[in-house]
């Protein structure tokens, strides 16, 4: 992975009316979007972000704006190679980093609280496509992402096959299993909980940030695996005395530090909407099931899974790549081995930079490898 920093370009576009799959209407939608490489390339990547990530993909930090969460993979001479692609990646809708959310002001000049509708992956891909089109894009080389990312890249593969000629999936199943809900469900209800939550109606006042803490003290337990915390903190003490409640074992204190984190950067709203959304993730819903949705698109497909995700965990994007064969497509499957669990796709880059680039070589070379 080279050194060389990556040039951003930051946009927005306004999407007039987006016909939601609930059968709602959402008007003058705003896609925000970072653009790396030359905007005049041939080739497209399309990459998409995850549950608190950004359109912020590479490059240096910006104002306002988490950490660029792929930039060892974005850039001149690296994995996704913005020498030779364009590189696109779009906040998604309801997400509070400028695409129109549940922040967003509605008719009445009050922000849309719970009263935003409910969407879905398959609405955050649609309002993408349509500001895509907006933009003058209508093919990608590749869709990439991880976690609700990969939801994206996934339901992109099958919602438009027309549009692109190859997906990669991480960390990501064909649909949402119940047990990720009920993690989801938990982090909803800790927010919903918090008497400042007040139904959704808390602008303008102090925030529920010790329910939306709470709520991603419980996600980064799924975020990581037995191993990592055994390996990083066992049941060492950070100070105090075990026996009193002022005393903290290091994991407490590692899952405190995240909750407090997050409040700093993340509206509760959006995380409600968001977890919502990755829990009605099903590619196969109203298509005749996943092999069926799966047979729309003609390209080729990698699955990557993760060894030690305990929240999508590995034989749940498989499934996918076994699926996606039995229908004829040219699908495969790869996995990162590692300790670091669901979050090693923000992590393990040199096995992700490995994959990704054999994955874009076998694209150019006319199908010579499977």
């Amino acid at each position: 992975m080279l050194g060389k920093v990556v040039e951003e370009t930051i946009g927005a576009v306004e999407i007039p009316e987006l016909h939601l799959e609930s059968g709602k209407v959402l008007k003058n939608v705003k896609q925000v979007y970072a653009m790396y490489g030359s905007p005049n390339a041939d080739e497209t990547i399309l990459v998409c972000h995850a549950l608190t990530g950004s359109h912020h993909a590479a490059g240096p930090d910006v104002p306002g704006l988490p950490e660029a969460w792929w930039d060892p993979l974005i850039g001149p001479g690296k994995a996704i190679n913005t020498d030779r692609f364009r590189v696109i990646c779009f906040n998604v809708l309801g997400s509070p980093y400028g695409s129109t959310s549940p922040l967003s002001i509605h008719d009445d000049g009050k922000p849309y609280g719970m009263r935003f509708p409910v969407i879905s992956v398959r609405d955050i891909v649609k309002a993408q496509r349509e500001a895509l089109k907006i933009l003058g894009i209508d093919e990608f080389t590749c869709v990439i992402g991880g976690s609700l990312g990969g939801m994206q890249a996934l339901e992109w593969a099958v919602s438009y096959p027309e549009a692109v000629k190859s997906a990669i999936v991480i960390a990501a199943p064909a649909y949402t299993y119940p047990q990720a809900i009920a993690f989801n469900e938990v982090q909803r209800q800790a927010i919903m909980a918090d008497p400042r939550w007040n139904g959704g109606d808390y602008y303008g006042g102090s925030p529920p940030e010790r329910g939306l803490a709470i709520a991603r003290m419980l996600a980064m337990i799924t975020y990581r695996s037995e191993e990592s915390f055994v390996k990083k903190y066992m049941r060492e003490l950070a100070f105090g005395a075990p026996w009193d409640w002022n005393g903290k074992f290091k994991i407490e204190t590692y899952i405190h530090h995240h909750g407090k984190k997050l409040v700093q950067r993340f509206d509760a709203n959006c995380y409600l909407y968001l977890t919502r959304a990755m829990d009605l993730h099903d590619i196969g819903q109203g298509r005749g099931g996943v092999k069926a949705a799966l047979s729309r698109f003609k390209g080729r497909l990698l699955a990557i899974g993760i060894s030690s995700d305990l929240l999508f965990p590995n034989w749940q994007v498989e499934e996918i790549a076994l699926m996606a064969k039995e229908v004829g497509l040219r699908a495969c499957y790869d996995e990162i081995e590692s300790g670091n669990g669901h979050d090693a796709f923000l992590i393990d880059f040199d096995q992700l930079d490995e994959m990704i680039r054999g994955f874009l070589a076998r694209c150019t070379k006319n199908d010579r490898r499977d």
